[in-house]
């Protein structure tokens, strides 16, 4: 399925753009976080001839905060089209409660800007892509520009802003989670209760702050791109349609993409029109070219 999904990528490319993907450069296991813990690591994967200053694509892993893992990253094929993309674990729920997941994806931010030059990024164009819990994070880093409390740590002279989010299919409102029967708030064994430490019903303030749809702010929040499968049962479509709605009503520049009959992830969001959406979305938003 990994080498299927690497060629599916590659088809999205030129012959040339596909040859610089198979060449990428990649260093892995890198501390963003100096002693921390193990997870607190990312990978570079990096164009085989990049520009002085290159855009920079995060991928972030899904796994119900409790699993997942850096190694497989869908956003490498970028770096046929001239992306640094960087794909990053984090310290999961059976570790620590959140915030600790989003502190950590801004930690990271904040080392690859502080690195920017050792790896020729652009620490001006920085675009974040996830799914599942890493679009839930992912759409976190989007919209807390403004809210510092998740900058703890390290190269805190460093900002953690990202320029543009893609989200697939994240949680963004655990407070209006769809129908109590498929995710009962009081239910102290599913995924967002083992985050919080308890139940949502008794978790309320830490599940609002965790809740990407009551940051969003005109001026301060980035354009977003979203996919959702209308046949989820895991993260209800209503999760991305109420924060596309905020999103429009607060004149974010936000798309969602709806696919009929996809479920929570799997191999239909990996066909080429899917990725395409994707590469295109960056391209407008992170151009290969930095304009002067």
């Amino acid at each position: 399925m990994k080498f299927t999904l690497f060629l599916l990528m590659l088809f999205l490319l030129s012959p040339v753009q596909a040859a610089a993907a198979a060449e990428a450069k990649e260093e892995l296991n890198l501390a963003y976080v100096k002693n921390g813990h193990p997870l607190q690591k990312l990978d570079l994967h990096l164009p085989a001839e990049g520009k002085l200053r290159n855009p920079l694509v995060i991928w972030i892993h899904g796994g119900a905060w409790e699993g997942g893992t850096k190694s497989k990253c869908p956003a490498k094929f970028l770096t046929g089209q001239g992306y640094v993309v960087a794909s990053l674990d984090y310290r999961l729920s059976q570790t620590a409660l959140f915030p600790a997941q989003i502190q950590d994806c801004k930690a990271a931010v904040r080392w690859l800007r502080a690195h920017a030059q050792d790896y020729r990024i652009d620490p001006k164009r920085i675009g974040v892509w996830g799914g599942s819990a890493g679009g839930h994070l992912a759409a976190l880093l989007g919209t807390t520009k403004q809210f510092k409390a998740f900058d703890v740590g390290e190269h805190l002279d460093q900002s953690s802003e990202v320029q543009c989010v893609v989200d697939w299919f994240g949680p963004t409102d655990f407070l209006r989670y769809g129908s109590p029967q498929k995710f009962d708030p009081q239910d102290p064994k599913n995924a967002a209760a083992k985050l919080f430490g308890g139940p949502v019903s008794s978790k309320l303030e830490l599940a609002k702050m965790a809740s990407p749809i009551y940051y969003v702010q005109a001026g301060k929040t980035a354009p977003f791109l979203i996919v959702h499968g209308d046949q989820d049962e895991l993260v209800p479509l209503q999760q991305s349609e109420s924060f596309h709605k905020a999103l429009q009503a607060a004149k974010i520049d936000s798309s969602l993409k709806i696919i009929p009959g996809a479920p929570h992830g799997g191999p239909i969001f990996y066909q080429a029109d899917s990725l395409q959406l994707v590469a295109d979305f960056f391209g407008r938003h992170l151009p290969a070219e930095a304009k002067r």
